[in-house]
C-alpha cells in the first residue's frame, strides 16, 4: 500500500489533467443546461421535451464517448513510451472511426422517434418536439469527431486545447440560443426548435475550429503526419473501446429508462427530473473527468514501465473525487429547493426536483468511485470486467430495485434513483478489488 505522502505527490499531476478535462466536459454539458434554463420560462412542456430528448441522446453520446475513449489510452501509452510517430496513426484512425460512429449514432437516434408514443410519454410533450429531436440527433456527428480531437490533445498533455474548443461551443450557443428561442433582432422566434438549431450550430462551429487548429498550428505538426488507414488498426481500436461503449451505454440507458419511468408520473415529474439531471450532469463531470485523467496517467506510466506509480495515481484521483462529490451531495441534500429554484419557478417542479436531489446526490458519490476505478482499469486496457460490473449494477440491481421503491414502497420518482445507490456502491467495491488484483507486484 503506498504511503499518504506518495499519494499526495500524485495529486497535482492528476489535477493538471483532470481540471481541464472536467472543465471541457462541463462546458459540453452546459449546452443541455442552457436549453433547460432558457426554455424554463416557456413552461413545463418544453422543459419536459428537453428531458425526453436528452434521456435518449445521452445513451448515444455515452456509447460514442466510451467507444472512442480508448484512443486517449493508446495515445497516452505511445506518448509515455516516446513512440511519437505512432500518435498520428492513432489519431487518423480515430477520426475515421469518429466520423463513422457519429453518422450511425445520428441515424440510430432518428430511428427511435417513432417508438416514443409507445413508451408512455405525455402526448402533449411529444407534439412539438420533433424538430428539436432532429437537431440533437444531427449533433452526434460533430460531437463524435470533437471527442477524437480532445482525446488526442489530452493524451499528449495539451488538455486545455480541448477545453478551449468546448467553451467556444458554449460561447456561441448562449447568445444564439437566446436569440432563436425568443426571436431577438433579425432572428426568428422558434422556441424549442431554436434551442436545437443553436446547439447544432455551436457544436459544428467548434469542430471546425478544432479542425482548423489541427491543420494549421505549428504545435500540431507531429499529429498531422500522413498515415494510411488499416482495417486491422481500426478493428483493434473498436475491440478495446467496445466494452467501454457498452458500459457507458448501459449506464446512461438505465438512466434514460429511469427517466421514462418517471415520465409515467406526469409532465411535472418529468420536468422536475430534468432540473435535477441538469445539475447532477454537471456534478458527474468531475468523476468522469477524473476517470479520463487517471486513465491517461496510468497509461503514460504504464508506457514508461513505471508500474509502482499506478496505485498512488489511482488513490489520489479517488480521494479527490470522493471529497468533492460528498461535499456536493450535502449541499444538494440541504439546499435542493434553492438550487431547483434557480432553474425554474414552477412550485410543483421545484418540489419534485428537491426530493430527487436528496437521493440523486448520494448516488453521485457512489458513481464517482465506480467511474474513477473504471478509468484506472481503462488505463490498464482492462475494459471487459468494468463493463460486466456496470451492467449488473445498473440493470441487474439498480433499475429493478428502483421500480420497487418507486411503486410498491411508494417513494415515487425519488425511489427510482434510490435503487442506484446500492447498485453503484457494490460496483465500486468490486472495481477497487479488481484494480488491486491487477496491480499486485509479481512474486519473486
Amino acid at each position: 500500500m503506498p504511503s499518504i505522502l506518495t499519494i499526495r505527490r500524485e495529486v497535482p499531476a492528476v489535477l493538471a489533467l483532470a481540471v481541464p478535462i472536467v472543465a471541457g466536459l462541463g462546458a459540453s454539458t452546459l449546452l443541455g443546461v442552457t436549453d433547460s434554463v432558457m426554455l424554463a420560462p416557456l413552461g413545463v412542456l418544453p422543459l419536459a421535451a428537453v428531458g425526453i430528448t436528452t434521456a435518449v441522446a445521452v445513451i448515444l453520446w455515452a456509447a460514442i464517448y466510451g467507444l472512442l475513449s480508448g484512443l486517449s489510452v493508446r495515445v497516452g501509452t505511445a506518448h509515455g513510451g516516446g513512440q511519437n510517430r505512432r500518435i498520428p496513426v492513432i489519431l487518423r484512425h480515430g477520426l475515421a472511426l469518429g466520423t463513422l460512429v457519429g453518422t450511425l449514432g445520428s441515424i440510430a437516434m432518428l430511428s427511435v422517434w417513432p417508438l416514443l408514443p409507445y413508451l408512455g410519454q405525455p402526448p402533449e410533450v411529444l407534439s412539438g418536439m420533433f424538430p428539436y429531436w432532429v437537431t440533437i440527433s444531427l449533433m452526434l456527428l460533430p460531437f463524435s469527431i470533437l471527442t477524437v480531437f480532445k482525446s488526442a490533445f489530452e493524451a499528449v498533455d495539451r488538455p486545455w486545447l480541448g477545453t478551449g474548443v468546448a467553451f467556444l461551443a458554449v460561447a456561441i450557443n448562449v447568445p444564439l440560443n437566446y436569440g432563436l428561442i425568443w426571436g431577438i433582432g433579425p432572428l426568428p422566434q422558434l422556441g424549442l426548435t431554436g434551442a436545437g438549431i443553436a446547439s447544432l450550430a455551436a457544436e459544428t462551429l467548434a469542430l471546425l475550429a478544432a479542425w482548423a487548429f489541427w491543420k494549421q498550428a505549428r504545435s500540431m505538426r507531429r499529429l498531422r503526419l500522413r498515415a494510411d488507414l488499416s482495417l486491422a488498426e481500426l478493428g483493434s481500436i473498436v475491440r478495446e473501446g467496445a466494452p467501454l461503449g457498452l458500459m457507458y451505454a448501459a449506464e446512461t440507458g438505465a438512466m434514460a429508462l429511469a427517466t421514462l419511468m418517471i415520465g409515467t408520473f406526469g409532465a411535472a415529474a418529468l420536468a422536475g427530473n430534468q432540473v435535477a439531471m441538469s445539475v447532477g450532469g454537471l456534478l458527474y463531470m468531475v468523476p468522469l473527468g477524473l476517470s479520463g485523467a487517471v486513465a491517461i496517467r496510468v497509461a503514460q506510466e504504464r508506457g514508461t514501465g513505471n508500474t509502482t506509480a499506478l496505485r498512488p495515481i489511482t488513490w489520489a484521483a479517488l480521494g479527490v473525487g470522493t471529497i468533492w462529490l460528498s461535499a456536493a451531495a450535502i449541499v444538494l441534500a440541504v439546499y435542493g429547493r434553492s438550487v431547483a429554484g434557480l432553474i425554474t419557478s414552477e412550485p410543483e417542479v421545484i418540489t419534485i426536483a428537491a426530493a430527487i436531489f436528496f437521493i440523486f446526490a448520494f448516488a453521485q458519490v457512489m458513481d464517482g468511485v465506480q467511474s474513477t476505478m473504471t478509468g484506472a482499469l481503462r488505463g490498464l486496457s482492462d475494459t471487459g470486467f468494468p463493463a460486466i460490473v456496470s451492467l449488473g449494477a445498473y440493470w441487474g440491481l439498480g433499475l429493478p430495485l428502483g421500480w420497487v421503491l418507486a411503486h410498491p414502497v411508494g417513494m415515487g420518482p425519488p425511489g427510482i434513483w434510490a435503487g442506484f445507490v446500492i447498485g453503484l456502491g457494490l460496483a465500486g467495491m468490486l472495481l477497487v478489488w479488481r484494480f488491486i488484483r491487477q496491480t499486485e507486484p509479481p512474486m519473486n
